[in-house]
């Protein structure tokens, strides 16, 4: 009998064949599981030497031994003429179609189900488009494995140059950010000292990093000359540097390398995954990451430069040029969602932008509710895509198991948020869990006001009235905002600094009907009826109010029914509960209405997981509820 043939009557070429087929399955039961958990890679390459050792021994074992009615038995101990082989071969041949239906189930979840491109790393959003920048390390040592890359020179001037500078610079950022080990400083802040000379050793202080990336880029026709050098930041030594001379279609082939030779240079190790997730973790086309950069400055101008749903339309029809050009990049549509929330944000609360007609009201929450999924869809992580996920519930008025998810959330050590997540989980029952995690955020973006904000308004609903004060006086030095001072006036007033308090709210908040607000929210902790009521009734008759800022004014002035006629107003929007969520946030006074006058924001909270009313972060003397 030939080998072949024999090696077919042992069963040995099925047992072969489905080890190899259980193998496969077992190792991506493993990945998965590992991934999960933050098992370091070393842990799942032991698993698959483990499972090719175990291959030879079991080819050997089907040779040598045969399983017979009275169990295992050498081969060579067994009657030819008693031998069941062609029995076991049929239940060999069944075990083996049903390890390949399982494998391709999984196969067919993990491609179609799951986000595309999964990668094993935890990634952290950077500030204007929720990109990707890195998950903090839990070891203190391994921070000395830190980097900002600062915006690469535009060393040209043609009419987009600087835009493709800024794209090609975040391109790397993003691509440095998919290791884990590595610290990266989310874009806001290593933008902020974008055409500033100042040196390297105290960006390194200020953003808290041991690296700098700094570099220029010239283009001249489709020329393109690319410098970059990555140095340590306590001696100015250049650790790495490299001229690339190419064209600008070649420029993600540069910024690919470039990354690559970062890391290799602060000795980080790269198989072939983790260039995989670098390379994915971009828009990757030169003419759509220079266009996303120009939507990106209209959506930045949009939250304070100019009114906000005027100027996210001109962003959005830059963002929608850029998905038809890279439709499967998830940053994108988080930011095109934004105008659809504005829009349904004031109209819940009736006040309506100029322009903004009943259609699209009408359409505002189909649109987001598409932008969120497909961001959902395209998440290159699986914590991105549960994260997006969060966001879709919160808008969509799904809010069903909410409050675990958000739960499981917070209990990774991570940078990046949800765009609601510091809503729901400081309103809602998670301040003092959120606080760990603002912190980790306000690491990674140390000049992002909104990073200071949900630091201290956390700490406050968690109780640490003086811990957010002292962030919000250091933020306010670092990274002024007007919601980083609404949030200092508000834990001043509730420690009784009422001087302090009336000086920020002079200087810091521009915005006369906020303003109005926190004038009275200060005369009614001071227990001033006559005053604070007046400066409501002031805020009220302005017309660009609506029902937002006068229904938390109401309730810590002590006007509980007016309180809770507002309330009734706003519940029978389609999206009043996110605005009562937002308002829970705001007021700090607990409960600003009756929760019996608003039945369907009761019953989006049925179910969720979520508490109210919630805690105050100070007593009013004029709300006796």
């Amino acid at each position: 009998m030939g080998l072949f043939a024999e090696l077919k009557r042992r069963n040995v070429v099925r047992v072969g064949a489905a080890y190899i087929v259980l193998g496969w399955v077992l190792a991506q039961v493993v990945e998965f599981a590992f991934e999960a958990f933050g098992a370091p890679d070393w842990a799942l390459k032991s698993v698959v030497v483990l499972l090719l050792l175990g291959l030879p021994l079991v080819l050997f074992f089907a040779w040598a031994f045969e399983l017979t009615p009275e169990g295992v038995k050498r081969e060579k101990d067994v009657d030819r003429s008693q031998s069941i082989t062609s029995q076991t071969g049929h239940k060999l041949d069944r075990a083996i179609i049903g390890i390949l239906l399982i494998a391709v189930a999984w196969f067919a979840w993990d491609k179609f189900i799951a986000a595309p491109g999964t990668a094993t790393a935890p990634v952290a959003a950077s500030q204007s488009d929720t990109n990707d920048a890195s998950a903090l390390p839990a070891d203190n040592a391994t921070k000395e494995k830190s980097v900002a890359v600062l915006p690469f020179v535009a060393m040209s001037s043609g009419p987009d140059d600087e835009y493709f500078a800024d794209g090609l610079t975040e391109e790397i950022l993003n691509s440095l950010a998919q290791l884990p080990e590595l610290l990266v400083t989310a874009r806001t802040s290593a933008f902020s000292f974008k055409g500033q000379d100042v040196p390297v050793q105290e960006i390194a202080k200020a953003l808290g990093v041991r690296h700098i990336v700094e570099g220029s880029v010239r283009r001249s026709g489709d020329r393109l000359r690319v410098t970059a050098q990555l140095i340590r930041a306590k001696d100015g030594f250049h650790l790495w540097s490299e001229n690339y001379d190419s064209t600008s279609t070649d420029a993600i082939a540069v910024q690919e390398n470039i990354a690559e030779q970062i890391a290799t240079a602060m000795n980080i190790v790269l198989d072939e995954r983790r260039r995989e997730a670098m390379r994915r973790s971009g828009l990757r086309d030169p003419e759509a990451f220079t266009l996303y950069q120009k939507a990106i400055e209209l959506f930045e101008y949009a939250h304070g430069e100019v009114e906000t749903v005027t100027g996210l339309r001109e962003a959005n029809a830059l963002f929608e040029q850029v998905i038809e050009m890279v439709p499967e990049y998830y940053g994108v549509y988080l930011n095109h969602a934004d105008l659809y929330v504005h829009i349904l944000n004031d109209d819940s609360i009736g006040y309506r932008v100029e322009g903004v007609s009943d259609a699209d009201v009408a359409g505002a929450l189909e649109a987001a509710i598409a932008d969120y999924e497909a961001a959902a869809r395209y998440a290159p992580t699986r914590q991105i895509r549960e994260l997006t996920e969060i966001d879709l519930a919160f808008v969509s008025g799904d809010w069903s198991d909410l409050g675990r998810k958000v739960k499981n959330a917070l209990g990774v050590e991570r940078c990046n948020q949800a765009t609601w997540e510091p809503i729901i989980a400081v309103t809602m029952g998670f301040a003092e869990e959120f606080l760990e995690h603002a912190y980790y955020s306000l690491e990674c973006d140390p000049r992002r006001s909104l990073s200071w904000l949900n630091a201290a308004r956390s700490a406050s609903r968690a109780g640490k009235l003086e811990e957010s004060l002292k962030i919000a006086r250091e933020g306010m030095e670092i990274a002024p905002g007007t919601w980083l001072a609404a949030e200092l006036v508000r834990s001043l007033i509730a420690a009784r600094e009422y001087d302090e308090a009336a000086v920020q709210i002079e200087e810091h908040i521009d915005d006369a009907p906020m303003r109005l607000f926190f004038r009275s929210m200060l005369a009614a902790h001071r227990g001033d009826e006559q005053l604070a009521r007046q400066l409501v009734e002031e805020l009220d008759a302005l017309e660009a109010t609506g029902h937002y800022l006068p229904l938390m004014a109401e309730a810590f002035t002590g006007q509980r029914d007016a309180a809770n006629r507002r309330a009734a107003l706003i519940d029978q929007h389609p999206h009043g509960a996110q605005s009562f969520a937002q308002a829970g946030m705001w007021c700090g006074c607990g409960a600003p209405w009756d929760i019996e006058y608003t039945p369907n924001f009761a019953a989006t909270l049925e179910g969720s997981g979520l508490s109210w009313p919630p805690e105050p972060v100070t007593k009013f003397p004029l709300k006796d509820w």
